[in-house]
């Protein structure tokens, strides 16, 4: 790779000819501040928070956006300088809601950091400030842009990454503002609920439904048994927001905790994700041998199923009838586990500790329900668990590591990785590999359908077979990807789809990881580390060499994809205009 050298505060230093000022200067240990850049999601030296001075520029230049080239000489601290970045930080605080105590970012706001770092002690510009109507309609995404900077990151992340582009600048000068066509609820668009607009915001402009209230009022009632169930993804990060490092696995510690904080059982979603892999590879086996409708395209992510209601309704017949594992597991819980407890199923409360904010929209659909009963009554996200507790004053770095509760205390290492891109096609492939050819497979780990590629192809032979298959994350590949199908250019038998970038370990619920922390490190991949450390060292890996799974069906579900399994664990989608 050609490299160039320039001058950054008097050092010399060698960097490849395709960085910018911003990315060199890390090099030597400088941290430039930004608000505008996020890396991959956002390069638009809108914010003018990173300027620097080069030898020879008439005007000051933002550093995130400006190439390096051979002998440029750069400052990055001079009274100039300085005073620029001091004088754009002050005016954007005067038109800010500065409630920080209160804001659901204190403490975690880049914009708060910068005033730190930057010796803000006073604002030189009152007048008149913009505010806004709280937008809180959906169930998903609270936006509130009296605590906007006008940054534009959650624009690239809905309309470049994702595709969805719901939101949007408008109007013009101070008047600027993000917002909606025709200033419409996120809750009256076709906003997927996805959540990465929240976590590329860097302030509390955006964030999740908070719903830790009602998960509160239901521990504190002596008629309800609250059953809390926990995503894959959301041990590799719930660690974060404790102060550990990124990529932690907290399995036990989280277990732990959840207990502490009063739920009657605590249960890994993985089982639920076992039993996703049963069924849905028994409809993959179905559709093949039977002439079934193929491309099969995995339904666990409910921010892919509403893109796909909206987007692509004509692939929607192509979608597994199953639903989502935490979806699964709340019907399980609420029939054959109360069933076996003799609990009525209208006094248990299922909780969900999702990654993912687009849950919380899911759980409330029309179709996730047997018998009556909602299949889950409130999702969570990783970081209102972590806000629930601190609240309680657990310490939770000094926890013991616990187990789940039985009767689903043990998991299969497929039902962890669901939470990595990739995750849910192996786990799928490790059991139909074995169910269609009756055989033990040699090695189980697919490794082609691993990494973070926005999509991967392979052809899997499975006995007489080549299963062709492809991984897509984020809403702009999966868009991609079915468009190249929808104009005949690509053929598959099965597909998996994850609405976010990575898949479920950087969700829309997850901790919020700082962008200058960001540029150095790959988040998806440190925090998919610890699922795929879990799998690795799980004493089972096969879901359908679950134990607890093969009882399940002996004792009550009776054949994968029959009468009963069809009623608790199958749903059907629709297509979409508006919402």
């Amino acid at each position: 790779m050609e490299k160039v050298t320039l001058k950054i505060n008097g050092q010399d230093v060698t960097v490849p000819a395709d960085y910018t000022i911003l990315q060199a200067a890390r090099e030597v240990g400088i941290d430039i501040p930004t608000l505008c850049y996020l890396k991959d999601v956002s390069q638009t030296g809108s914010c003018r928070m990173c300027v620097v001075e080069i030898k020879g520029a008439r005007a000051l230049q933002a550093a995130c956006v400006y190439p390096v080239s051979e002998g440029l000489e750069v400052y990055t601290n001079t009274p100039k300088v300085r005073r620029s970045r001091k004088i754009t930080l002050e005016l954007l605080l005067s038109n800010h809601d500065r409630k920080c105590l209160t804001c659901a970012r204190n403490q975690n706001c880049e914009l708060q950091t910068l005033s730190e770092e930057l010796g803000i002690t006073d604002i030189s510009f009152e007048g008149v400030r913009n505010e806004y109507e709280v937008d809180d309609l959906s169930p998903s995404i609270v936006r509130d842009n009296n605590k906007c900077v006008l940054c534009r990151r959650c624009v690239s992340a809905c309309k470049t990454i994702q595709t969805v582009a719901v939101i949007d600048a408008t109007e013009r000068g101070f008047n600027t503002t993000i917002a909606s066509p025709f200033d419409m609820s996120l809750n009256e668009v076709p906003c997927v609920n996805c959540g990465q607009c929240i976590v590329a915001c860097p302030t509390g402009a955006l964030r999740e439904k908070d719903n830790t209230d009602q998960v509160w009022e239901a521990l504190a009632d002596e008629n309800k048994v609250v059953i809390v169930q926990t995503a894959p993804a959301v041990r590799a990060a719930l660690g974060e927001e404790f102060g550990m490092p990124i990529g932690t696995p907290v399995t036990g510690k989280m277990a732990a905790a959840l207990r502490r904080l009063g739920f009657d059982k605590t249960f890994d979603t993985d089982t639920g994700a076992d039993l996703t892999i049963i069924e849905e590879g028994n409809e993959l086996i179905s559709r093949i041998q039977n002439g079934g409708k193929l491309p099969m395209i995995t339904s666990c992510s409910p921010g892919w199923i509403k893109f796909c209601e909206h987007n692509f309704p004509d692939f929607l017949d192509n979608l597994s009838t199953c639903k989502s594992p935490h979806q699964m597991f709340g019907a399980i819980i609420k029939s054959y586990y109360a069933e076996k407890h003799g609990i009525d199923p209208k006094s248990i409360v299922t909780v969900s500790v999702m990654p993912c904010v687009a849950k919380k929209f899911e759980s409330g659909r029309d179709e996730m329900e047997a018998a009556g009963l909602r299949d889950v009554d409130i999702v969570i996200s990783t970081r209102e668990l972590a806000k629930m507790i601190k609240e309680a004053g657990i310490k939770f770095t000094e926890l013991p590591d616990e187990k789940f509760d039985n009767p689903f205390e043990e998991a299969s290492g497929a039902g962890v990785i669901f939470g990595a891109t990739g995750g849910v096609m192996e786990a799928a492939l490790r059991t139909v590999a074995e169910k269609l050819t009756g055989k033990e497979l040699d090695s189980i780990e697919f490794n082609q359908v691993r990494g973070t590629e926005g999509i991967k192809t392979a052809s899997v032979p499975v006995g007489d077979l080549n299963v062709r298959v492809a991984i897509a994350h984020g809403l702009g590949n999966a868009r991609a990807l079915l468009e190249s199908i929808r104009n005949g250019e690509a053929e598959y038998d099965f597909i998996e789809i994850m609405a976010c970038p990575g898949g479920c370990v950087t969700g829309g619920g997850q901790p919020i990881v700082p962008a200058r922390t960001q540029m150095g490190i790959d988040l998806k991949t440190e925090r998919a580390k610890a699922l795929y450390t879990e799998d690795a060292n799980a004493p089972i890996r096969k879901s359908h060499m679950n134990p607890d799974i093969t009882k399940l069906y002996e004792e009550f579900l009776g054949e994968p994809g029959g009468h009963k399994a069809h009623e608790l664990l199958h749903t059907h989608y629709h297509a979409r205009t508006n919402y």
